[in-house]
């Protein structure tokens, strides 16, 4: 694999060469809100309107990732994720999330 920059990449597999590109920003962090021992993560990117939640259904199904945008979280789930931010990122989630 060569390595062009930090954010692209050319990866060759036998007569394959394939580019692969970094799209996503820089992370901010990552809050997980779990209450159980289910997980239920939420990571936040730099310049990024949309949210990765990592969250498991039960433990036969662990691990869903799904993009979320401010307006698809619910108030309460907003409130837990602000609750347990870390305080050096609170005001840049708090933006993301459309938080008052």
């Amino acid at each position: 694999m060569k390595k062009n920059s930090n954010l692209e990449c050319t990866v060759h597999i036998g007569t394959c060469t394939f580019k692969i590109q970094n799209v996503m920003e820089k992370e901010i962090c990552t809050i997980s809100i779990a209450s159980t021992w289910l997980g239920d993560a939420y990571t936040f990117y730099e310049d990024e309107r949309r949210i990765k939640r990592v969250y498991d259904n039960h433990s036969l199904n662990a691990n869903r990732t799904e993009w979320l945008e401010p307006h698809q979280i619910s108030k309460q789930i907003k409130d837990k994720l602000v609750k347990s931010c870390p305080e050096e990122f609170k005001e840049q989630v708090m933006h993301i999330l459309d938080y008052p």
